[in-house]
């Protein structure tokens, strides 16, 4: 940075000098000639500071950090960087605006140095590639496809992502008839039941025969079998 700065000093002491030779000191805007100067300088303190690999250095003066970062990603379209062809300079309020034309093996750029009125503060410095028109329609047509297949892509899967629901549905159908147990038939039920009750009532089952004999006067119980024992309603003994 401070070799930077003492060039474009440098510069611009000489500039100054050479037109107060004609005429008196200017205090005003730069002519293209000191812009082509100034530019020229800068851009070549540039690619040589890129190409040394030194661009850390600079990461705590984010104008010259981000302008160094963008030349060296343009380098990989420009190509080889082979000089500049001329300048312009432009003033907004306090700022002085130098584009600069650069030339490359591969493809020639613009390069915008914005600096502030006394020309020692860096504000950006912008690359801007020059491509051809065929160029710039095949990385449109590139971006389009790749958008229109990102979009397809989504949908697609958005699409089988529906269609296994079907197969959720059936498969969970099938769970449900698997777990639900089968019917048993109410006579089946009854039978089994009043099987249990005699087996279970046999000492009362006996007494009760030997009592039904007693009151028909027989002499044994098999005349009759007991089949089922039934609890009565207790209401109908109480109201008997």
């Amino acid at each position: 940075m401070k070799k930077l700065l003492v060039i474009l000093g440098m510069i611009t002491c000489m500039t100054c000098l050479a037109a107060c030779g004609g005429e008196e000191a200017k205090s005003g805007p730069i002519s293209d000639e000191q812009a082509l100067q100034i530019g020229t300088t800068i851009v070549d303190q540039m690619n040589t500071i890129v190409s040394q690999g030194a661009i850390e250095q600079y990461v705590d003066q984010p104008a010259l950090y981000n302008g160094f970062l963008g030349w060296q990603s343009a380098l990989k379209d420009i190509g080889t960087y082979e000089g500049v062809s001329g300048a312009s300079v432009s003033f907004v309020e306090d700022e002085v605006a130098i584009s600069v034309n650069v030339l490359g093996s591969s493809h020639d750029a613009d390069v915008e140095i914005v600096l502030d009125n006394a020309l020692a503060t860096y504000i950006g410095i912008t690359t801007n590639v020059h491509y051809s028109t065929g160029e710039i329609m095949a990385k449109a047509g590139m971006n389009t496809l790749i958008g229109m297949g990102t979009v397809f892509a989504v949908l697609i899967l958005i699409s089988l992502i529906i269609s296994c629901f079907t197969f959720i549905s059936k498969f969970e159908k099938q769970q449900k008839k698997q777990e639900t147990p089968a019917p048993v038939a109410a006579p089946v039920v009854e039978q089994i039941a009043a099987k249990e009750e005699l087996s279970d009532d046999t000492e009362l089952v006996a007494v009760i025969a030997a009592a039904i004999a007693a009151y028909e006067g027989a002499a044994s119980t098999d005349g009759f079998v007991v089949r089922s024992i039934r609890k009565s309603n207790k209401s109908k003994w109480q109201n008997a």
